[in-house]
């Protein structure tokens, strides 16, 4: 077994992003690219951006700190520390409201 301390982890990589021009860090905790299942942390900078992107599966973002919002098309979505987020099967951004620090858990098809 494996343990993380994902607001420790989280605080790093939030710390890591703000000396980042992309204002982003993250760091693959579950599984990687050939693995069925993958959990990575995401600390973006208030301000900071995923551009749009194809969903490589189901998935979902849990928001550990901060806010955010997550775009599909028209639709936009807003998730603060705590709330879990389905990331739809279209094309999607992430944006941060604040500095935020978010779970994205991917279980490829």
């Amino acid at each position: 077994m494996a343990l993380t301390d994902l607001e420790r982890r989280g605080r790093e990589l939030l710390a890591a992003a703000r000396e980042h021009g992309s204002g982003r860090a993250a760091d693959t905790v579950v599984g990687g690219a050939d693995q069925a299942l993958r959990q990575t942390l995401l600390a973006l900078v208030a301000g900071a951006r995923l551009a749009e992107h194809e969903n490589p599966g189901e998935a979902t973002l849990q928001v550990l700190e901060g806010s955010v919002r997550l775009v599909a098309g028209a639709t936009a979505e807003d998730g603060e520390r705590g709330d879990l987020l389905a990331v739809p099967e279209e094309r999607h951004a992430l944006e941060a409201v604040t500095d935020a620090v978010v779970l994205l858990t991917v279980v490829k098809r």
